[in-house]
């Protein structure tokens, strides 16, 4: 036996993974899935309810715009009703998958608008998102009044 063929006696020629070392891999990327997943879920919802923050704004600001115009918040809901869905002179053609936008209540002098959270951000932690004419800005979430959602 020369020295090379010495080198490889004990040494056998399989290679690869024993099948405990692939069930460990697994095992660890599965840990760090279910860790990692509801992080992600929350930053989504979170972004879509910084949009519909950003919206309301908006409609707060084209509120604003029309009542410099006609001294009034009534008709600006569609259909120049007092409560409902946008009229197409507030928010600028605002929509979303995500949110529903609506005038609550408008008066001569007053306003509230609402961002109801539909589909797969109802699940939001903050629930209902409003601002009203003097620029309180709230969410609510089963009737409760819920901290830092703005």
């Amino acid at each position: 036996m020369n020295a090379i063929e010495r080198m490889h006696v004990g040494k056998s020629d399989q290679r690869g993974f024993t099948l405990i070392e692939l069930m460990i891999v697994v095992a660890i990327i599965g840990i760090l899935a279910a860790i990692a997943f509801p992080s992600y879920q929350a930053y989504v919802q979170k972004t879509h309810r910084v949009d519909a923050q950003a919206s309301l704004v908006t409609m707060a600001q084209d509120m604003e715009k029309s009542y410099a115009r006609n001294y009034t918040y009534l008709g600006l809901a569609a259909g120049a009703a007092n409560t409902g869905a946008l009229g197409s002179s507030i928010g600028g053609g605002v929509s979303s998958d995500f949110y529903s936008f609506t005038i609550s209540a408008a008066t001569a002098n007053t306003y509230t608008l609402t961002a109801t959270p539909s589909g797969v951000q109802a699940g939001d932690r903050c629930g209902t998102l409003t601002v009203n004419v003097a620029g309180t800005k709230t969410a609510k979430k089963s009737g409760s009044t819920v901290a830092d959602c703005w």
